[in-house]
């Protein structure tokens, strides 16, 4: 009598896709690392390597922009990277490092909620609508990573 079971195939027959390449910076931010982004964004397979890595680019140069200035203080100061600024060390990398890949992947993320939404219209869709993060809180995220990089208070409060 013969068995039905199926066998795990051989690790030889496995085939993974290949990784996805780093998206290199200008020299001074650091390059991002897509599989990095999509292990702590939760993103899923539905997001094409095509369309990560326009959408990684354009937030890069969205926060590069923002820190431009920034960066340029510290040129002048003689820091050749972000990673050389003097930052807090929290698990072995400067909190600006951490802060600066906040940024970007919050941008990122919702960019691809903005374009890529991934919902129907029915009802079950439109409940899921409701549990999905809102494109602006990840906005507000990258907002406050900026501010933190510059020491700037993460919110202005004005009398009228």
């Amino acid at each position: 009598m013969s068995s039905f079971l199926a066998q795990p195939p051989s690790p030889s027959t496995v085939t993974m896709p290949p990784p996805e390449p780093g998206v290199e910076n200008d020299g001074w931010f650091p390059d991002v690392s897509p599989a990095d982004l999509r292990s702590s964004s939760r993103l899923n397979g539905n997001i094409t390597p095509d369309r990560l890595s326009l959408s990684l680019a354009v937030a890069m140069s969205s926060v590069n922009d923002e820190l431009a200035a920034y960066k340029a203080s510290h040129i002048g100061n003689g820091y050749t990277a972000l990673a050389a600024v003097p930052a807090t060390k929290i698990g072995g990398r400067s909190i600006k490092h951490t802060l600066y890949l906040r940024a970007v992947y919050s941008l990122v993320q919702a960019d691809l909620l903005d374009r890529y939404p991934d919902i129907g219209t029915t009802a079950a869709g439109e409940k899921r609508a409701e549990e999905l993060p809102a494109a602006d809180a990840f906005r507000r995220d990258a907002r406050w990573a900026i501010s933190d990089i510059l020491g700037r208070p993460r919110s202005t409060v004005e009398l009228i």
